[in-house]
């Protein structure tokens, strides 16, 4: 078993490319993928391949690498910085090992590690920045699983951002040392800056960084209004989790699971203020207060919705309280429960020649005298989600149908939508007033109403009419006790 101490048997190390040439031995697959690696360098890629195979000739056409189009010999690998034998000949790439040593060169053989001077790593490109993953050739499968990780956690503009802030460098070394310095490049990595080049306006970030250097201050504070999904962890988006992960505070709702909260940095403060029917723990001015307090204490906070922060997540309100505060924000969509219920169903929201058009609402929308718009919508053909319709089914259903909509009209409903525990129910609108009867259903429960749900999968789901019929022979048998 590994100890805790283990050595390295290959050092990690970046060498300079820039200019120099990389000699690649092999006209085949292998070649080319080393030439793909090597090309996200600014080296001169030589290419020693008597014939080579099309899409080589291809990469080569396109990148300007040179092509020795001639029988390998010792000679070709003369003032090249590396070498890569990648002929997938064991002989040749043994001859090209032991003239790349003879002269001095560093070289790697293709799944040939016996030959090897230095292992290619999986590489993270946001060039100037670079992650190289190693595993000393034990595990290359191991290495690309973990490039892939790394490389959704980083945001595509990290390049961008250290390019400027390579051009501050010589700046900030004005700067007093210690808590001056780092306080300078904390905010200028975690704060205006790093957030304008991630907007992909670069002025802004410049002029944010002079801002910072002039006064040397705190960065003001920001607040992420983050969709957290349906509740699956991998449906989270990945700026989502880059921002869980930079954040000093998290303000988390009742329905985000654990498993989410706990993706955000590890040192980073909890602050839950959960809103379930009938029970808040803090009303939302005390949130919107919350969130403006935290914002002027120049915190990184991620304010976490479940589902999307812009449907039913009152948003709105809090957005408000931000901008009249003057704390700097940013929305995050995410995956809203009714995609994620109809992805559980295989069902088409929209359907050709069927439905052209989608509602989002709540079934606390029929509680007027009037009937409100989307009801009409709904008659005419539109697909209806209902979000938090539980209690109010039999309403919902009644003005409905009493509106005109037929009571065959199918029906779909999914508690704790894209979870392992979810449950999946059909039926027609006359059935959807037995969920209120359901003491069984506890999660969140989504609703979705209209002819283009005939289209979904039921094969995995319980009928809604059985739970009906189960209530009517209850009360039936009730009555004749009585």
């Amino acid at each position: 078993m590994p100890q805790a101490n283990a050595k390295l048997n290959a050092f990690p190390v970046f060498m300079r490319v820039e200019g120099e040439a990389v000699a690649i031995v092999g006209g085949g697959e292998a070649a080319l993928a080393k030439a793909r690696l090597v090309g996200q360098s600014s080296a001169v890629l030589r290419i020693i391949a008597q014939t080579a195979e099309a899409e080589l000739l291809s990469f080569i056409a396109a990148t300007g690498a040179v092509h020795v189009a001639a029988a390998y010999e010792a000679a070709h690998l003369e003032g090249a910085a590396m070498v890569f034998a990648a002929s997938g000949d064991e002989a040749l790439d043994r001859r090209v090992a032991e003239d790349a040593r003879r002269l001095s060169i560093p070289v790697n053989a293709v799944d040939r590690p016996e030959l090897c001077d230095f292992f290619t790593p999986a590489l993270v490109n946001r060039a100037p920045v670079a992650i190289a993953i190693g595993t000393e050739g034990a595990g290359p499968v191991l290495a690309q699983m973990l490039r892939g990780r790394i490389d959704r956690m980083l945001s595509p503009s990290l390049g961008a951002l250290a390019t400027l802030a390579a051009s501050f460098r010589g700046a900030a070394e004005r700067l007093p040392k210690g808590t001056g310095r780092r306080r300078f490049w904390r905010d200028f990595f975690a704060g205006a800056p790093a957030r304008a080049v991630e907007a992909g306006e670069f002025a802004r970030a410049h002029d944010a960084a002079v801002e910072l250097l002039v006064s040397n201050a705190p960065a003001s504070g920001h607040i992420a209004l983050v969709g957290a999904g349906p509740g699956a962890e991998d449906l989270l988006t990945l700026r989502a989790h880059r921002l869980l992960m930079e954040a000093d505070v998290i303000v988390h709702d009742a329905l985000v699971p654990e498993a989410i909260v706990a993706m955000g940095r590890r040192d980073a403060e909890r602050l839950p203020v959960g809103k379930r029917k009938g029970c808040h723990s803090k009303s939302q001015e005390e949130i919107n207060a919350l969130l403006v307090e935290l914002g002027r204490e120049g915190k990184r906070v991620v304010r976490l919705k479940s589902g999307d922060p812009l449907v039913f997540g009152r948003a709105g309100e809090e957005m408000a309280a931000l901008r009249d505060a003057g704390i700097a924000y940013e929305v995050v969509p995410g995956v809203t429960a009714a995609f994620a219920a109809a992805a559980d169903f295989e069902l088409p929201l929209t359907l050709r020649g069927v439905s052209s058009s989608l509602v989002f609402t709540t079934g606390h929308d029929l509680k007027g005298n009037s009937l409100p718009d989307w009801a009409k919508l709904a008659i005419s053909g539109a697909t209806v989600a209902v979000y938090m319709g539980r209690s109010v089914a039999a309403e919902v259903a009644g003005r409905l149908i009493e509106a005109g909509l037929s009571p065959d009209t199918a029906v779909a409903v999914v508690e704790n939508a894209s979870l392992g525990n979810r449950r999946r129910f059909h039926g027609t609108l006359a059935d959807l007033p037995s969920l209120e009867a359901r003491a069984d259903l506890s999660g969140p429960v989504m609703t979705i109403i209209g002819d283009a749900v005939a289209g979904a999968n039921f094969e995995r789901s319980e009928p809604l009419a059985a739970h009906r019929h189960e209530d009517t022979a209850s009360a039936t048998a009730e009555g004749v006790e009585q």
